[in-house]
């Protein structure tokens, strides 16, 4: 079972056709948490996805999590599952998928953090900070609502939302300790740098 108190810099990433390369490219850099995040394939399309990550991640001794679907991650031997307000439970993902399995869940308000806190999950997002083009439509939350979530929780909150090398360190001053990044590694035309930028810029902050 992976403890994720020690882990800080969780990739989200959706098929890509240079998986193969961009993912060790990464967690070379310092990307200590995988999530496929696909929302437009088919299962067949993300179980493939996953079979080409998951062993990949096993190299680097880094957790894989499938989203949305604890059937998904049930069927690829992955690491844990992390859902949204509006899929499947806590409650049903572990019951699917144990109590040593890592169970994440989305919150974008205090009343559905709030509710929360009482599940079983592994450990709980917060945001997105600021709007962002993975989550459309979604208005930020702001850097305060993400503290708050934090301090009240005894579970890691990973923070969501426009993450980068130039303003993780104000985020840790304000009391943030765990990030989850997208478009700053997928968007990169040199991944590894990237990570490695973030990665040595979240280390100088928290240490």
């Amino acid at each position: 079972m992976f403890d994720l108190t020690s882990r800080n810099f969780y990739l989200c990433v959706g098929h890509r056709d240079d998986m193969a390369v961009f993912l060790p490219a990464v967690l070379r850099g310092g990307v200590d948490v995988v999530q496929l995040r696909e929302k437009d394939l088919s299962d067949e399309q993300r179980i493939a996805s996953a079979q080409v990550m998951l062993p990949i991640c096993r190299d680097f001794n880094v957790p894989f999590v499938m989203n949305d679907s604890p059937e998904l991650a049930l069927a690829v031997g992955a690491d844990g599952v992390h859902v949204g307000q509006d899929d499947v439970s806590v409650a049903r993902c572990r019951e699917l998928l144990g109590e040593h399995a890592i169970v994440g869940l989305s919150t974008h308000s205090n009343e559905e953090f709030d509710a929360a806190l009482p599940q079983a999950a592994t450990y709980f997002s917060a945001g997105p900070i600021i709007p962002t083009p993975t989550k459309p439509g979604r208005a930020g939350t702001g850097v305060e609502y993400a503290v708050d979530c934090q301090n009240r929780s005894d579970r890691p909150v990973f923070v969501t939302g426009g993450v980068t090398d130039e303003n993780v360190a104000g985020l840790v001053e304000a009391g943030l300790r765990h990030f989850v990044v997208v478009r700053f590694l997928t968007q990169s035309a040199q991944p590894e740098v990237a990570a490695r930028l973030l990665r040595t810029a979240l280390d100088e902050a928290l240490a």
